[in-house]
């Protein structure tokens, strides 16, 4: 058995963690300490190597469960494994603390690495299908183009809806330039498309009001506002 085990579980409990996360690390560390029984070493006779090769046995189909019943039907996560190792160096840091013997140093237990995930990326076709899609989802073209314009726009620049939507028609320059501000105040330029500016033309031409608003509503209590500006909830329920 791993030297005053239930001292470290209790320790967790002083320390206010929760149930389940004291649960989670007893039955990491017992697969820790079947580990050692399976390979024949004492845990005071352990050294930098043995957990070289626990690391290596967290991997394999060969580890066996925390009740010992059967081996891991599936190798672990690396998140799994990391998890694993973070509980061993904490009883190791917790044996130190409590001056019991500790033959490694909690520093010896290297984590491994997450592997980064990529953020996924739509397909150019995809984008272009949503961006096309008020073309063909709304009934009056007037608002079809507007629609389709926001979203061109957002696309073309990253900015956000809220960003989007508080634009003002003389914010952008002849070359596409748009000048906004955003969180903290903070001013920047983005640049529109050949693309996205075809489309804000083609728009614009349309617009026969004069609401400083780049994209105004086109329906709403708000309609005969000079003033009126499309709410966020609006064009996040259109997209």
């Amino acid at each position: 058995m791993l030297p005053d085990f239930e001292g470290f579980l209790e320790s967790l409990e002083r320390l206010s963690y929760s149930p389940d996360t004291i649960y989670n690390y007893e039955r990491d560390l017992n697969v820790f300490d079947r580990f050692l029984q399976d390979s024949g070493v004492s845990f005071l006779d352990m050294g930098r190597n043995t957990i070289v090769l626990y690391k290596s046995y967290l991997t394999s189909q060969a580890r066996k469960t925390a009740d010992d019943v059967r081996p891991g039907s599936m190798p672990l996560s690396a998140r799994s494994v990391k998890r694993m190792l973070s509980a061993l160096r904490f009883y190791l840091k917790y044996l130190v603390d409590m001056d019991h013997p500790c033959p490694v140093a909690p520093e010896a237990v290297k984590m491994t690495k997450l592997e980064r995930k990529h953020p996924q990326v739509s397909q150019l076709d995809d984008l272009v299908r949503l961006i096309e899609a008020p073309r063909h989802l709304e009934s009056n073209p007037r608002v079809a183009l507007r629609n389709q314009a926001m979203l061109e726009v957002l696309f073309a620049t990253g900015m956000r809806i809220s960003e989007l939507l508080s634009i003002n028609r003389s914010q952008i320059d002849d070359s596409g330039r748009v000048f906004i501000t955003g969180k903290g105040k903070k001013q920047r330029f983005v640049y529109l498309t050949l693309r996205a500016r075809e489309c804000v033309e083609r728009y614009l031409e349309t617009r026969e009001d004069s609401s400083p608003a780049l994209f105004v509503p086109y329906a709403g209590r708000n309609v005969g506002n000079r003033k009126r500006r499309i709410s966020p909830n609006c064009l996040q329920g259109k997209i």
